[in-house]
């Protein structure tokens, strides 16, 4: 046995997506706490796609252009897979983990296949091996999985396999043995107020740069709580906690204490010196307004930072909203997903009226907090026409930024399900980012239509209606339309970023 026990963990990014994962950050602190040394493999600045997602929303008018080369961020030039092989040869871990979410699978196996000759076991977690198990287990470069949360059960794994002992009844993994997979049952959520501070140490000192409306912040994200107590039809978290459910665990989304959370934010403050805070937390309003007014007058006196958050619309008041703007919140974003209400009723289970929402948002603006919609077309059943209506929603309002993704049906949730016991998509089609969506066969309207209207949506929501002529020339990818895209889009530059 080796005298020290090393963790690498692998973290496949999408490229130049410079939001900083909680999840490694914390099992990092975890494992520390426990005596064990980790390291992190990053592939965030290497050059792993034609374009970040990032600059493709800037080029879709959905985000103010940015520069990260200011702010010392800028690719990498070397070989990502002879970087990989480099760093576990000089590292030497005794234990390789690697994080993977649905649309980073395919980057983080050929990570692990560069790797295969060197000898240490492999352990794959975080949520896109939670509903796509069978699949991972059964790859010659996976050792185990973790289901489910991982701080607990990475630590009891490392324990007994820097003792020497057996580890193949760990709660939470799915270990190879003999030609077997063991598939262990779930242990009970974990109580994130006892957990470690969380640990950024393993990134490197750039890594906390995010650009904002065209700033780049030095961002810190906390976790405020865990888990989501709603159920969008689209979104992997209820399927998460319909996963605990089903193994007899009914709690699953937490709540940290404010004072825990206050402590943690000026330990880190201490430590990184930032200048923007992220609060993590699904919906940050859904709260009563006391708790919300407690932990807002504790966070102005103590931590005084500008904040980000987000929320739904139906848990905006007038009340919540003033005292943000009290307390520094900077900008906020909310989903709005889909401006039809009896669609987004009937294929989202989302069952807030528009008049809720258009209230919501107004009050958002009164208070003159920027803030940031969130939009998906491509659903199953979609039209122009519903496409429109989510269009002429964004009209009625005044968001900083407006996003405009396509549909994307993750494993493990109602309209994944839905998509493919109706034939339009076959079960193994692989996701493309929230802006590509996945090669779903649509009943009422193409992908190439889905995707003209995705480049103009900011077009059509924001300019006046006497350019819609043009805007409409302007979603065919032909030479006409490239054209006219590029002459609206130095109309909208000039507009709303100058």
């Amino acid at each position: 046995m080796k005298t020290k026990f090393k963790v690498l963990f692998i973290y496949p990014n999408t490229m130049m997506a410079t939001l900083l994962p909680l999840n490694v950050s914390m099992l990092s602190a975890c494992l520390k706490e426990a005596g064990f040394e980790v390291e992190l493999f990053d592939t965030t600045y290497y050059k792993t796609e034609e374009i970040s997602f990032e600059q493709k929303k800037v080029e879709l008018l959905q985000v103010k252009p940015f520069n990260l080369e200011e702010s010392g961020i800028h690719f990498r030039e070397t070989d990502i897979f002879e970087d990989l092989r480099k760093h576990v040869n000089d590292y030497q871990p005794s234990l390789i983990g690697i994080t993977l979410v649905e649309d980073t699978i395919d980057l983080g196996l050929s990570l692990l296949e560069a790797i295969r000759d060197y000898d240490a076991p492999v352990i794959a977690g975080g949520v896109g091996v939670n509903f796509n198990a069978e699949k991972l287990i059964r790859q010659d470069c996976i050792d185990m999985l973790c289901i489910g949360e991982g701080e607990l059960a990475l630590v009891e794994l490392c324990e007994r396999m820097k003792a020497g002992k057996n580890y193949s009844d760990v709660k939470n993994l799915w270990v190879k043995e003999n030609g077997q997979i063991i598939r262990n049952p779930l242990r009970s959520p974990i109580d994130i107020n006892r957990l470690p501070f969380i640990d950024f140490d393993i990134f490197e000192p750039s890594r906390l740069g995010r650009p904002m409306h065209g700033t780049i912040y030095k961002m810190l994200h906390i976790e405020l709580d865990r888990g989501c107590p709603f159920n969008c039809t689209y979104c992997e978290a209820p399927a998460i906690r319909k996963l605990y459910s089903r193994a007899g665990h009914t709690k699953y989304h937490r709540k940290k204490d404010s004072g825990r959370i206050i402590a943690e934010m000026e330990h880190l403050r201490e430590k990184y010196d930032p200048n923007y805070i992220d609060f993590n937390s699904e919906s940050f309003l859904a709260k009563k307004y006391d708790e919300l007014e407690m932990f807002g007058k504790a966070y102005k006196r103590r931590i005084g930072l500008p904040f980000w958050c987000q929320s739904r619309p139906e848990t905006v008041s007038e009340e919540k909203i003033a005292l943000l703007k009290e307390i520094g919140c900077a900008d906020m974003q909310f989903g709005i997903e889909h401006g039809n209400e009896e669609f987004r009723k009937k294929i989202l289970n989302r069952h807030v009226g528009n008049d809720r929402m258009l209230k919501a948002l107004k009050i958002v603006e009164k208070y003159e907090i920027p803030y940031t919609v969130n939009n998906i077309i491509g659903f199953p059943g979609e039209t122009r026409e519903l496409v429109f209506d989510t269009i002429n929603f964004n009209r009625q309002i005044s968001p900083k930024t407006m996003n405009c993704y396509m549909f994307t049906p993750y494993h493990g949730t109602p309209l994944y399900q839905y998509c493919v016991e109706n034939g339009l998509l076959e079960p193994e089609a692989k996701t493309k980012q929230l802006l590509g969506g996945a090669d779903i066969k649509y009943e009422y309207i193409t992908r190439e239509e889905l995707l003209g209207l995705q480049r103009t949506f900011s077009l059509y929501a924001r300019l006046p209606e006497s350019y819609y002529e043009k805007i409409k020339i302007a979603e065919k990818f032909d030479d006409v339309g490239n054209k006219m895209f590029e002459e609206l889009r130095q109309v909208f530059i000039k507009m709303f970023y100058n």
